[in-house]
């Protein structure tokens, strides 16, 4: 991306790797638990149970596909024969951005550091407020399909940035959500119904604020399509939109401001934040 236009590449180019794969670190650190446990004579199931994680979260780190916790990193070592060289490897390791988007990485690395994030959405539920079974039938909806494994990558680098609603409670984060995408069933009711709960938690939280545009709505400000704002410790505000397989960061200071004067006047627009809260409690309840 440049800094002038700050435009994505095009996929044809540098997009033919559309996905970046798992750090080196990780992938070292994986193979090395993977080793120490399959030497100690544990299958994945029975390590999962030592350390008290899911087999599945012990797969995902031993690929590489995920940054353990410290307390798996504590509890892996002491099983595996408490020597500490777990704990060595781990204080090297660094995140990769698995899962993320050619065109989206460098606005996730954003909302990482930024001070208010806000988002509107007329397609589904925005990343940040998914359930995993939600986020999981958003990529089993994938075209072409995605493997098994890039699945799970995919289902895991979204767990890995909702972490950023919680660990930045110092941050401001706003969403306006359309009525009928929490009306659709995406992966079915038990899906829905857990998707609805979470994102009930979610907003509980003192710095997460949900606005739900009615589908009765007779004016809309953001008929253009979905889009994302944020701000920057250094007070730099900036913008991001999304289409069909590309992705746009917006530096330039006019078209910013235009998109701040959509949003503020679809806010103005849609249910508040305890009407909204009432929808989506309804809506679980038809459930």
């Amino acid at each position: 991306m440049t800094d002038s236009t700050d435009t994505a590449p095009p996929p044809a180019e540098e997009g033919l790797e559309r996905e970046p794969t798992p750090s080196d670190s990780l992938r070292t650190f994986g193979a090395m638990v993977q080793a120490l446990r399959e030497h100690a004579g544990f299958s994945r199931a029975e390590f999962g149970e030592m350390v008290r994680f899911s087999k599945h979260t012990v797969a995902s780190v031993e690929l590489g596909r995920r940054m353990p916790d410290i307390s798996f990193v504590e509890r892996a070592d002491e099983a595996l024969g408490n020597t500490g060289a777990l704990r060595r490897a781990a204080a090297f390791l660094t995140r990769g951005e698995a899962g993320l988007a050619v065109w989206f990485r460098r606005w996730a690395r954003l909302e990482r550091v930024a001070v208010s994030l806000s988002t509107y959405e007329c397609r589904l539920v925005p990343g940040l407020l998914q359930s995993e079974g939600y986020a999981r039938a958003v990529f089993e909806n994938s075209i072409p399909p995605l493997s098994d494994e890039q699945l799970e990558v995919q289902v895991t680098a979204r767990l890995e940035r909702q972490r950023t609603l919680e660990e930045k409670s110092d941050a401001l984060f706003s969403f306006i959500v359309e009525e009928h995408v929490f009306r659709r069933e995406l992966g079915g009711p038990e899906v829905t119904r857990g998707l609805l709960t979470r994102v009930l938690e979610v907003t509980e939280l003192r710095n997460v604020t949900l606005q739900i545009l009615p589908l009765r709505a007779r004016v809309h400000a953001c008929l253009d399509g979905p889009l994302q704002l944020l701000e920057t410790p250094e007070r730099r505000r900036l913008a991001y939109s999304e289409g069909q397989e590309n992705g746009r960061l917006i530096s330039d200071a006019k078209e910013v401001s235009l998109l701040h004067q959509r949003y503020d006047r679809l806010r103005s627009q849609a249910l508040t934040p305890d009407d909204s809260r009432g929808l989506l409690e309804r809506l679980r309840g038809e459930l």
